[in-house]
């Protein structure tokens, strides 16, 4: 069900830090533009944890009008409580999403039973497919592969974005996953040998600045053109780096705003790189062009 490029979208702000509606909706069309399979708002790339809840709504509906049926569009309404979770599903599968993702719950570090329980209870609230997040580097739990599988089981469990950078783990999900259950890269830096074990696509940070590179990586090495799919994976390298030379988003921000996308504006906690971090990053978008 899920195979492809996924585009973790960036939030744009205005100078007032309210959401800049008008950039929004052109990132929306350059990543349909560029080919990708599907957008995903409102994950930690959208900067989630700074958004208010109405605004996380809004940005959805935003973003589903924008794609008007061109691709799906994979809703962060993710949270450490429950609850919330359920409630930020039902009102995305109001306003026309097509999927949800949902982190696995931070800070209050539940035991694997309780996430068992934490993602179960959300997709039975909703009848939108579920594409569960592990990353463990943000949240300091992980969703072991016994657990994975279990929930795999589950209707409305459709596939995992899986960050733990774990290949190990990775292996394990790809090796006893039931048919139908898909793995997507939850890391632009390990698309390639993902996706050589068994994964199907990306939810890519990457393809904010390059959608038809990374959907040409992915193309190649589903098809298991492998020369190729190296090749791309090489020259799309610094940028996978760039994009993390400091906590994401700001890298990416910035390199949309050099592109003059948006404009290169955060939510605290989150501050605009220095002079010699920017001048690293500026130097990487003159290398990789966006096509």
């Amino acid at each position: 069900m899920y195979r492809g490029v996924y585009t973790a979208l960036v939030t744009p702000f205005n100078a007032d830090y309210s959401v800049d509606e008008a950039a929004l909706r052109k990132l929306v069309d350059y990543q349909i533009d560029g080919g990708v399979q599907g957008i995903v708002p409102m994950g930690t790339t959208g900067e989630s944890p700074t958004v208010t809840h109405d605004e996380n709504i809004d940005v959805i509906r935003i973003v589903v009008d924008q794609v008007a049926g061109r691709a799906e569009v994979i809703a962060g309404t993710g949270s450490n409580s429950t609850a919330e979770a359920v409630r930020m599903t039902k009102l995305a599968a109001e306003v026309g999403a097509t999927a949800t993702l949902q982190v696995t719950p931070y800070y209050n570090k539940p035991t694997q039973e309780g996430l068992y329980a934490h993602f179960c209870t959300i997709a039975d609230a909703t009848e939108l497919p579920m594409v569960i997040y592990n990353i463990p580097g943000r949240t300091a739990c992980n969703i072991e592969t016994d657990t994975m599988i279990r929930l795999a089981a589950h209707t409305n469990a459709a596939a995992v974005k899986e960050a733990s950078g774990n290949m190990a783990q990775v292996m394990d999900v790809c090796a006893r996953r039931p048919a139908g259950f898909d793995l997507l890269s939850g890391d632009d830096n390990l698309t390639l040998p993902i996706l050589a074990l068994g994964g199907s696509g990306v939810v890519s940070v990457a393809s904010n600045i390059a959608p038809k590179l990374m959907g040409e990586l992915v193309g190649a090495a589903l098809a298991q053109d492998y020369q190729r799919a190296r090749d791309l994976h090489y020259r799309l390298l610094p940028l996978f780096q760039g994009i993390f030379l400091r906590t994401n988003p700001i890298p990416v921000k910035h390199m949309l705003a050099a592109m003059g996308m948006i404009e290169e504006i955060y939510r605290l906690p989150l501050i605009p790189l220095d002079e010699v971090d920017a001048a690293a990053v500026d130097a990487i978008v003159k290398r990789v062009r966006p096509e």
